[in-house]
């Protein structure tokens, strides 16, 4: 069955395909944090107009925590699963450290064009429904350091059939 991660945010909903032929890994991964909550009542830490918004991260779910806001993740990490797919708007990719294969559960959406990330991180889906949404998030303000002023929730990650939201 072809499944789509459908994305409630306090900006509304956004809806994301995967690309499974190209990094599977990357695919069951996400899919596997969703089902189980694990993005639920998280928020978008780092957003940066017209490059990504980035999320992913357990400790936003703390606003006691927001000094280590971007070093959370789900206690492991995944082999990075390099391809071809460009880095353009709207692409869902891996975050990570320095480490190629350090990612665990941050993951960005591109908002602009970052084609300097190609083939440096893992992108494995796409958006399909909710380019207002990324829009409106993208250019929310921001404090220094990208994080928005007003935060951003993630309510919740659903993972369903593609045919459910045409």
């Amino acid at each position: 069955m072809n499944e789509v991660a459908v994305l409630n945010t306090s900006a509304g909903e956004m809806v994301l395909e995967f690309w499974p032929d190209v990094a599977p890994g990357h695919v069951e991964n996400f899919k596997k944090l969703a089902l189980k909550g694990f993005y639920d009542g998280t928020c978008f830490h780092r957003v940066i107009k017209d490059f990504m918004i980035q999320g992913g991260d357990p400790n936003t779910k703390d606003d006691s925590k927001q000094d280590t806001w971007g070093t959370g993740g789900p206690g492991y990490q995944i082999k990075a699963e390099f391809n071809d797919k460009p880095h353009t708007r709207g692409v869902l990719s891996m975050a990570r450290s320095n480490n190629p294969n350090s990612a665990g559960s941050q993951f960005f959406i591109c908002h602009g064009d970052p084609r300097f990330l190609d083939k440096q991180y893992t992108a494995f889906g796409k958006l399909i429904k909710g380019d207002d949404v990324l829009e409106k998030i993208a250019t929310t303000p921001t404090h220094p350091g990208d994080r928005p002023v007003k935060k951003v929730s993630l309510t919740s990650v659903k993972i369903v059939s593609a045919d459910s939201v045409k």
